[in-house]
């Protein structure tokens, strides 16, 4: 190097250039994607980049978008940890497609500035779903049932906003999402297969798909182990879904409309501490706002019921996955 300079420049114009150079590089925007390496909250978003296959998109400008930008609304690491997902490996448990598809649910093309993420309005997405933004009383603004934590993170091609929850929707309705997490298309391991058992046998599957003029719908959806314990509670051991169909067809027909509420409302739009009815002619009664989730209980449990994954967006309505089955 001393050589080079020597026989080329003289050493305190060598020493000036390079300092302008590096200088030059450091003023360089990084892009989205070098945000999310190089910043440590995004971790397991990065992860999930990764594995999802969407790290060249958000290293690049946006080609759909005259300004070449994108707008991505970022899970940080706690995002992830509330759906069990702290490590790369945990990723593993996601099918790839919907790990996909669920991060370019994240993406909106264009420069969505903080500023217009008011209260009611939407951003387009590339499922057959829109996110909404939410702003409750205290002034917390949310992305579907996503607190916004952060707001105009600049990058190289867009704009990002840091949210406390990842974004779920399946583009589907709400039978079909269902049936895509019991026949393990979501998660490798089905889950809600009791869930979707229940309701065929009670003929419920039209009432709760999408059709023209069909409302749109909130379901309390519980979990596979929810459905065991009740098996229990009743005497009835229910060890696999078909074990559903040894109870009398209206019995479960009463305890699935009690899980249903009219009108589409993320974990934010509930209201607290209040009673809501049911499509089963009863009523909830939800638990207090706080972080991010609500408890729901019904007339015949002793105790609240907890949100497992609160927020899933279907193209007719919002599903909230919870821990143990609502009794009328």
């Amino acid at each position: 190097m001393k050589n080079f300079s020597a026989r080329c420049f003289p050493l305190l114009s060598a020493a000036t250039l390079l300092l302008a150079g590096c200088s030059e590089k450091q003023d360089i925007t990084p892009s989205i994607a070098a945000i999310a390496v190089n910043t440590a909250e995004f971790q397991i978003l990065e992860d999930a980049a990764v594995r999802g296959g969407v790290v060249p998109l958000l290293s690049n400008k946006n080609p759909n978008d005259p300004s070449g930008n994108f707008t991505v609304f970022a899970p940080n690491n706690a995002a992830f940890a509330r759906l069990g997902l702290t490590s790369a490996a945990d990723l593993n448990g996601l099918q790839k497609g919907f790990l996909t598809n669920t991060l370019y649910y994240h993406v909106a093309s264009g420069n969505l500035p903080g500023s217009g993420l008011t209260a009611g309005s939407a951003s387009t997405s590339a499922l057959k779903v829109d996110r909404r933004i939410v702003v409750r009383t205290d002034g917390t603004r949310y992305v579907n049932g996503s607190r916004l934590v952060a707001t105009d993170v600049a990058a190289a091609n867009g704009t990002i906003h840091v949210i406390d929850k990842v974004l779920l929707a399946t583009g589907l309705d709400i039978v079909e999402s269902a049936m895509a997490l019991s026949q393990a298309k979501v998660f490798v391991k089905p889950e809600l297969t009791f869930l979707v058992e229940a309701v065929l046998y009670a003929e419920l599957d039209k009432a709760l798909s999408a059709s023209p003029g069909s409302p749109q719908l909130t379901v309390f959806a519980p979990t596979d182990q929810a459905f065991r314990e009740l098996g229990t509670l009743l005497g009835v051991p229910l060890v696999v879904p078909a074990d559903i169909r040894k109870l009398p067809k209206a019995t479960v027909q009463a305890v699935l409309l009690n899980h249903v509420v009219a009108g589409s409302r993320f974990t934010p739009e509930l209201p607290e501490n209040a009673a809501v009815p049911t499509l089963g002619g009863g009523s909830l009664r939800l638990g207090p706002f706080a972080a991010g989730t609500l408890t729901v209980q019904g007339a015949g449990n002793a105790a609240p019921v907890g949100m497992a994954i609160p927020d899933v967006q279907c193209v007719n309505g919002i599903v909230h996955v919870i821990d143990r089955v609502l009794l009328p």
